[in-house]
This record gives C-alpha cells, structure tokens and sequence, in this order.
C-alpha cells in the first residue's frame, strides 16, 4: 500500500472542517477548520501539500431519503472546483447525521455545543473520513 494520508472535509458555506488519516489509513483525527472564503482552495491545496494528502473525501449532505438537498448541490459545485485545482481524486462520501454524530460526542465530552462551531465542523469532518476509512479497508 502506498503511504499517504487521506483527508477528510466537511463543507460548510462559512466553515469548513477538515480531518486527516495517519499515512497507514487507519485512523482519522480532526485536524482544523479553515474559513470558507476566496482563498479556500489555496489552503486546501497548502495541507495537500504539508501533510502528503493522497485523496480526499468529501462529506454529501443528502438528506434522509438519500436525495439531493440545496446544500448537497453547493457540495458537488464545491467538488468540481476542487477536482479543477488539484490533481488527487476527490470522492464524494455521503455524509449523513455525521453533524449529529459529532454534537453528541462532544457534549458527552462536556463541550458548549454553541460555543464549539469550529471543533463541531473538524470533529464531521473525522466522521466522515473515519466512516470512509471503515468502508474500504
């Protein structure tokens, strides 16, 4: 297996939370949020970099029924954009109740939900890779 690490997003029209694997591709640990702003890919394309980023998965909010959503269309947008400026795959990984997911971990771990945007956005963002890296083991 080659070794490289995976990184997860989790898009979000003013935030976007990011998570990276270990070069094993065994775990993913939130790794930090980036503002959602005309720089965004610079800086994804920055962590490709610095971090030897070989794929990423890109969190797909369909809703419950598994149907496009307003936001699942911005993130195939997104995704395109991002296909544009890098040259690793980007896979679209359906990201359903991962939000859910990550407000419950954390107030378990006695985080303010509402104070805790940016640690909620990069904690998706580890569920969304995680789920992935579970799934093609």
């Amino acid at each position: 297996m080659e070794l490289y690490r995976i990184m997860g997003i989790d898009y979000g029209a003013v935030r976007v939370g990011i998570a990276i694997s270990d070069p094993m591709q065994i775990i993913a640990r939130p790794y930090k949020v980036i503002n959602n702003d005309n720089d965004l890919l610079d800086k994804i394309n920055s962590i490709i970099k610095k971090e030897n980023i070989g794929k990423i998965i890109l969190g797909l909010p369909l809703n419950l029924a598994g149907e496009d959503t307003q936001k699942t269309i911005e993130v195939r947008d997104f995704a395109e954009k991002l296909k544009k400026s890098i040259s690793i795959p980007v896979i679209l990984w359906d990201e359903r109740y991962t939000t859910v997911e990550a407000n419950e971990a954390l107030q378990e771990m006695g985080y303010n939900i509402h104070e805790s945007k940016d640690v909620i956005d990069k904690v998706a963002a580890s569920l969304i890779l995680r789920n992935y890296l579970e799934n093609n083991k």
